[in-house]
């Protein structure tokens, strides 16, 4: 009996049960990449996948009262960054968002990264991912690379008491061993205020 594409592809889809993306080489075992694109998009139409970004495709996640879950940005990122085997760390707005010290969410959100430079557009957003030196990288924490980046963001003179309490506030749910260590990868001026968190 002859298995389809589409079939083939829906039975690995099942077997992964806890992966939420599907990147197209994910099925290139199964078929050619014309014939595999093709069966995913007749998988999105028949709602089996959803079409996330281009080459990028998702469970659809269907919540009772709110309808349909979309991934967000950062599941999106750290999704690309783990099939590309590569580090990014947010920037510039997006990561002032993410600290809560800006309501703001950024069309365009922005990535260091230690892999190639490129841009996914995802619905209305685009996510960039800048290549940048391994020094940029070299961070182990979330939260205190999330605070260097802000930091960079504001800038020296412009970040006030307010935006201080809130990194310090954010930096103390960080290991204090890992704040230590990346402390050395920060500008002197952004050191003095991790250094409050310890």
């Amino acid at each position: 009996m002859h298995i389809s594409t589409d079939d083939h592809i829906i039975a690995k889809i099942r077997k992964s049960k806890s992966k939420k993306f599907f990147f197209i080489d994910d099925f290139i075992t199964i078929a050619n990449y014309k014939a595999i694109n093709k069966a995913l998009e007749r998988l999105v139409e028949r709602g089996v996948l959803r079409r996330i970004a281009k080459g990028i495709y998702a469970r659809p996640k269907v919540d009772p009262l709110l309808g349909e879950m979309l991934p967000t940005t950062e599941q999106i990122a750290e999704a690309i960054a783990k099939r590309d085997k590569a580090r990014i760390i947010p920037t510039g707005v997006y990561a002032l968002h993410m600290l809560g010290l800006s309501t703001q969410i950024p069309m365009n959100v922005v990535y260091l990264t230690d892999s190639s430079a490129r841009k996914v557009k995802v619905g209305k957003q685009t996510i960039v991912f800048k290549k940048t030196s391994p020094r940029n990288l070299a961070v182990k924490g979330k939260i205190s690379s999330l605070v260097i980046q802000a930091l960079k963001s504001i800038g020296k003179d412009k970040v006030s008491d307010e935006d201080i309490a809130t990194i310090v506030k954010r930096l103390k749910k960080e290991d204090p061993a890992i704040i230590e260590s990346d402390i050395a990868y920060a500008p002197e001026w952004i050191r003095k205020i991790m250094k409050q968190a310890l």
